[in-house]
């Protein structure tokens, strides 16, 4: 089961409005599961509006007084039936910070391949691409409504999740998510690791990537050791990435533990990485990056960003400590 980080993601939704948007047939569906959801982000600190379009009639009386005694917390919008829902949604507020549409999947691309987290841009240029791929036909012409109003400056986030147990809470409380997160304000930041939590995050990460086979393991306490050896990448202050410094000599530092968070990649979270750490370890006069690695996400990250794949004789005692890793070499002009 993934890890919870309260304290992190907390901070951030404490005092906000999270609209969660649900259509009958899957609120009937996952009700208590729903239900449960929202109570989980009311207590900590979220204000909720649950819109759904539910018809009152008799056979929906018992779910809808369910809903007011179960959630006194959380504003309650039924939406007409006879109206488009998304429309509808989209129009209940002109500011919405947060908004999450429970449907019966995710966003996947043409490989099948989830798409975790996209800006509009993105939407836009891939709507032919995964268009066909959207199990609700209608949910399609919503993506453009969307996309309007993230722009407009009257959304920051819009979440599609698929609805299930837990799902809201590991979508908003953990690193991996749950379903496809559409924004365009992410806040990105390096720096070195600041806390225990970080630390924390920061060797869940790297535990995805060594079941992978692609990272030599790293204990927990091995990072709380060298922890001034790790720096961290955080989009909206959680961590998402990280990278360790490894000194070779005085002119030349290796890229260790490179690794992003599967939330986002794709996102040129790596470019950014990368080139932050690069710039700090240029501050402090090292002038040659090389990196080890057989993970082809990396290496064609590094030969975009200019590496090339090479094994110098002044590294041999390097190389020797991986044979079967191919390095990547960079000197900056």
């Amino acid at each position: 089961m993934p890890k919870l980080y309260l304290k992190e993601y907390a901070h951030a939704l404490a005092g906000r409005e999270v609209f969660i948007a649900c259509r009958e047939g899957i609120l009937r569906d996952h009700f208590q599961e729903i239900i449960s959801d929202i109570k989980f982000l009311t207590r900590f600190g979220a204000r909720t509006t649950l819109l759904h379009n539910m018809p009152n009639r008799f056979a929906n009386q018992k779910r809808i007084r369910q809903l007011e005694t179960r959630l006194p917390e959380t504003r309650l919008v039924r939406i007409n039936p006879e109206i488009d829902f998304y429309d509808a949604v989209l129009g209940h507020s002109e500011s919405m910070y947060k908004v999450i549409f429970l449907e019966r999947r995710y966003l996947i691309d043409r490989q099948g391949y989830k798409i975790n987290a996209v800006t509009t841009g993105r939407v836009r240029e891939a709507l032919e691409d995964f268009g066909d791929l959207i199990a609700n036909v209608n949910f399609k012409g919503a993506m453009a409504c969307i996309c309007q109003k993230i722009e407009a400056g009257h959304c920051e986030r819009v979440h599609i999740l698929p609805a299930g147990k837990h799902t809201i809470k590991h979508e908003l409380f953990t690193v991996e998510g749950t379903g496809t997160l559409i924004a365009n304000n992410f806040e990105e930041s390096f720096h070195p690791v600041e806390s225990d939590d970080q630390v924390d995050i920061v060797f869940r990460i790297l535990s995805m990537y060594r079941r992978a086979g692609y990272l030599k393991p790293r204990s927990k306490a091995y990072i709380m050791e060298h922890r001034k050896c790790f720096f961290v990448t955080a989009i909206d202050g959680i961590v998402v990435g990280c990278v360790e410094r490894k000194i070779v000599d005085d002119r030349t530092v290796e890229l260790g533990a490179l690794a992003i968070s599967t939330r986002f990649r794709n996102q040129r979270v790596g470019v950014y990485t990368v080139k932050s750490f690069m710039a700090l370890m240029a501050a402090q006069g090292y002038t040659r990056f090389i990196s080890l690695t057989n993970n082809p996400r990396l290496e064609v990250l590094y030969t975009q960003m200019g590496f090339v794949q090479q094994s110098l004789p002044e590294y041999a005692r390097r190389q020797a400590e991986s044979p079967d890793v191919r390095m990547f070499f960079k000197i900056l002009e």
